[in-house]
Order: structure tokens, then sequence, then C-alpha cells
């Protein structure tokens, strides 16, 4: 038997908004996979290159720091710090600078925590 990862759920109280937050920060499609039932939404597919993120409709808000969250890797720090801004997340003020490059600590609209990554030996992003 073979185990593949397909994709992340994220728990969330607005599953519309964080789906068009990541699907622009990602630049992957919102899927229509849960036929418009406003208690799902997806960016990516079963079917497409990267795992998908899917967010599920709960009733309470998130509490307290989440025990995994996402890599994003950007070209120019700053200019992805001023993307996630422009999308509605926020930076949490936490920088962290390495040899091999530079880590923001950022927020979603909804506070999930993702850290946003600029890599010095890289000419461009992995797509």
């Amino acid at each position: 038997m073979a185990s593949r990862w397909s994709g992340v759920t994220i728990d969330c109280v607005d599953p519309v908004r964080l789906s068009t937050f990541w699907a622009t920060l990602l630049g992957i499609p919102v899927s229509s996979e849960h036929g418009g039932d406003p208690a799902w939404a997806t960016v990516g597919s079963r079917a497409g290159q990267f795992p998908r993120l899917t967010f599920q409709r709960v009733a309470e808000p998130k509490a307290g720091k989440v025990r995994i969250h996402l890599d994003v890797e950007v070209d120019d720090i700053d200019t992805g710090r001023h993307q996630v801004e422009e999308l509605g997340g926020r930076f949490s003020g936490f920088r962290h600078d390495y040899d091999e490059g530079v880590v923001l600590n950022m927020l979603d609209p909804e506070g999930h925590e993702f850290c946003l990554v600029q890599y010095f030996d890289r000419a461009a992003p992995r797509r």
C-alpha cells in the first residue's frame, strides 16, 4: 500500500474568506469540489500538482498556538509581507535571520500561524 500526502485541513470560522486569502497568496485556484457548501472550501484539488488546503467551518474561533504550520517561500521577504498584509493577514512581530535566509512569522486573517521564508541561495521559488 502506498501512502501519499493529499492535503491539509484547517478549522476556521469563515472558509470562503480563508480559501480566498490562501488561493491568492499561493496562486492556486479555489476548487468547486464542495458544491457551494459554505461550511467547506478548498484551494487546489486532489488531482493537482500540490497538496490541497481544505477549510472546514467550526463554531469556535482559533484559540492558542497551533502545533503545525505552513512555510511559504517568497522571492523577497518584504514584498511577501506586504502581500500578506494586503490580503488581510498580519505580521506577528517575530523575524528570524539565519545564514540560509529570513523567516517572518505571519498570521492569516483568522490568526493561523504560518511562515514566510526567503532563502538566500535560490533565485526563484519552486513551483
